[in-house]
């Protein structure tokens, strides 16, 4: 069901994700949003798996060529502890943390239970100026729940779909990314049958959605977002189905958003262009 507005302390801080692709317009936005393009940006790579020095080298280039000169690279790994002194004192100062693409997993399974975690969550909370953003893995962990495996049509069929704990900075909220591009409504459409309390969001390459204290989420980009809500399915046979049956369900709700469209996600109502 819809959240309970009331009950949810709205975070005074910006969240933003993109469903992957080219990111050099996040950049920019991202650019454009901070108080003060010479605050500290964090770039963490810990979904990379491969060279994340070079990736992050990569977005420190693109923010540099942005006016924005204080960019540097958080390690959280194997072998850079999320809750080492220095790390979490880069993270208390920062003012834009931003997550790079890869393997989500890696994401929560370094940061999950960490004080890390606790200071990202309460920054954004609390820090009217503070940033998270992320694009494609980096994306997906924002929400309460991530989608891990699931593959084509056969995700229509019990038990062919993952779904794993994200980082919990937007509740009630299930994320999926290079949505459009990988054919991934079959397994959104599960993951929401199966959690109908959840508001699925697939997010195509090169689009995204921005989060602002008290305002509607607004949509960006040069493709759609794909919203699925199950709170009013008068049908779904889920409950006990068999690995390999069919999936079925009648009454989910689908909106398709582009650009400049928003959507208050504690209702799970579109706003009119209008207002």
């Amino acid at each position: 069901m819809p959240l309970d507005a009331s009950a949810v302390a709205m975070p005074l801080g910006t969240l933003v994700v993109l469903g992957g692709g080219d990111d050099d317009p996040l950049l920019a936005l991202l650019a454009g949003l901070l108080p003060d393009r010479n605050a500290p940006i964090e770039v963490l790579t810990t979904a990379t798996r491969r060279q994340p020095a070079r990736t992050a080298a990569a977005y420190a280039h693109a923010w540099h060529q942005l006016g924005c000169p204080h960019v540097r690279h958080l390690q959280v790994n194997e072998d850079n502890p999320a809750d080492a002194p220095a790390t979490l004192t880069r993270l208390r100062r920062a003012a834009l943390v931003f997550m790079s693409g890869g393997d989500q997993e890696r994401i929560t399974d370094f940061l999950l239970g960490t004080e890390f975690l606790e200071v990202l969550r309460h920054k954004y909370q609390h820090e009217a100026g503070f940033i998270v953003a992320g694009t494609s893995a980096g994306a997906s962990a924002m929400a309460e729940v991530m989608l891990v495996d699931g593959h084509g049509w056969r995700s229509l069929l019990g038990g062919r779909i993952e779904v794993k704990p994200g980082l919990g900075l937007l509740p009630g909220v299930l994320l999926d990314q290079h949505f459009a591009e990988r054919g991934r409504y079959p397994r959104l459409m599960h993951a929401v049958l199966a959690q109908p309390e959840l508001l699925g969001i697939g997010l195509s390459e090169e689009t995204g959605l921005v989060i602002r204290a008290g305002q509607p989420v607004q949509v960006f980009g040069e493709e759609a977002v794909v919203v699925v809500d199950a709170a009013e399915v008068h049908h779904n046979n889920l409950p006990g189905l068999a690995d390999g049956a069919v999936i079925s369900g009648h009454g989910l709700r689908l909106h398709l958003l582009v650009a400049g469209q928003q959507m208050d996600l504690a209702t799970r109502e579109v706003i009119p262009a209008n207002g």
